[in-house]
């Protein structure tokens, strides 16, 4: 189990370091990494690597780095993945190129939550450990950003299609990372002059010719107004063909959209729309949780004030098949959604939760969900009633009258399970942890 997996649900933002380099193919791949693991294991501190990802997992050493590359060694490239087994979460990636390919090195980082680089001292030490990087491997290129923040770049930049690069000739910068590091032909491209003379907290000429601008002294922070005023002036500088306000404009309209926004979801939904918010990219998070927060379901209808007589020769057998639909629900859904062999409240959510990320109404066969999926449902949602709500079954010859006394009510959980599994948005609209909410405030 890994750090991500101990805190629970991906939820913070992180940082993240895209760096290409080339390496001398020449020498023996201990010495040709040697400058990497220094500068790794010098810099990293708080989230070093613990995890080398082979053909299976070993403790982090160079050694246990060197084997896993070779156990991972492809016709093309060989690569290691590097994690951490504790908090912070560590996701990070070493490939090589092999030859007759050109001797290209990419590293890969993300570090979460992004908020351990808010101050000072871990930030010096990560630009420290991309500094020498980049000043051993003559770098093509290098950002390190907030995963949030490149997101939404991705749609709002001025040239979302242009991608510099020493290899298209493309002079024009499309973002201004935190931290960026610019090879030694874009430097020229560009002026060395005009590159140096960015208005940034960092700005430095490497041995190779390449630049390292930092904007800031601290990664975490990116969103502020000081910082988004810095960004700007940084970007128009280096593509004078942009206009200041409008560019500090975007970068203004960005920090707006990650704003924090407070949860309040229907007291019904809220463990279940705390889930679902989870699921949408952090980028998005704070503008989906605003629209859950106005989300009110309707109050289930599928009630009758007055029961109808059951209407079944053999109410012992009828309560045998809903039993053995139960039991074919839970053997077919129990590895992916464990609480539902529990029958509890919490379990009604966590079908929901998966039915939902699933988008299960849409995307398997109507037959096999009316036939099938519903059907069980039902039974199981009326099972629950029963064990947990006291409730008794009324069953009916056709399944969607069939109902369960809880208190003066009467509930219709077939006829629930079958109008939840109309649509995705009905998982929510006609959810059943709802259904079992209301129904519990009416048990006496």
């Amino acid at each position: 189990m890994n750090g991500a997996e101990k805190r629970g649900p991906d939820t913070d933002d992180r940082l993240r370091l895209s760096l290409e380099a080339t390496f001398d193919q020449a020498l023996d791949l201990n010495q040709a990494l040697e400058p990497f693991f220094r500068a790794l294991e010098s810099h990293a501190g708080t989230w070093m690597p613990e995890v080398v990802e082979g053909k299976r997992q070993y403790t982090y050493s160079r050694d246990s780095v060197l084997k896993a590359l070779d156990e991972k060694r492809g016709k093309k490239s060989m690569s290691v993945g590097l994690s951490r087994a504790t908090w912070p979460v560590l996701d990070m990636s070493l490939r090589l190129s092999l030859p007759p390919s050109a001797p290209r090195l990419y590293v890969w980082i993300s570090v979460q939550p992004l908020s351990l680089f808010r101050e000072t001292a871990p930030c010096s030490e990560f630009v420290g450990m991309v500094r020498a990087w980049a000043s051993h491997y003559p770098v093509a290129g290098a950002t390190a950003n907030s995963l949030a923040e490149d997101q939404l770049a991705e749609g709002s930049s001025p040239d979302s299609a242009v991608d510099p690069s020493e290899e298209t000739g493309d002079d024009r910068i499309q973002e201004v990372s935190w931290l960026n590091v610019f090879g030694p032909k874009l430097v020229e491209r560009l002026g060395r002059e005009r590159m140096l003379s960015t208005p940034a907290h960092l700005v430095e000429e490497l041995p190779n010719g390449s630049v390292l601008l930092v904007l800031r002294p601290t990664a975490a922070d990116f969103a502020s107004d000081e910082a988004r005023v810095a960004q700007a002036r940084a970007h128009v500088h280096l593509r004078p063909d942009l206009d200041f306000d409008t560019v500090l404009r975007t970068l203004r309209e960005r920090s707006a959209a990650l704003a924090p926004v407070e949860p309040r979801f229907h007291p019904d939904l809220a463990p279940l729309l705390s889930r679902l918010s989870g699921e949408y990219a952090i980028s998005e998070r704070q503008q989906k949780i605003a629209e859950l927060n106005v989300f009110q379901p309707p109050e289930p209808e599928e009630w009758l004030p007055v029961a109808l007589p059951s209407d079944v020769a053999s109410p012992a057998q009828v309560h045998s098949g809903y039993g053995d639909l139960t039991e074919g629900l839970m053997a077919a859904l129990h590895t992916k959604v464990p609480s539902i062999l529990d029958a509890t409240p919490e379990s009604l959510t966590d079908l929901d939760f998966y039915f939902w990320r699933e988008n299960f109404p849409e995307r398997y066969k109507r037959e096999l969900i009316d036939t099938h999926t519903a059907p069980a449902l039902g039974a199981y949602l009326g099972g629950i009633l029963v064990k947990r709500l006291g409730g008794t079954w009324i069953p009916r010859q056709n399944p969607e009258e069939s109902q369960v006394r809880v208190g003066k009510r009467v509930w219709l959980p077939f006829l629930r399970a079958r109008r939840y599994m109309a649509s995705r948005q009905s998982l929510l609209t006609h959810s059943l942890t709802q259904f079992f909410r209301e129904a519990e405030r009416h048990r006496s």
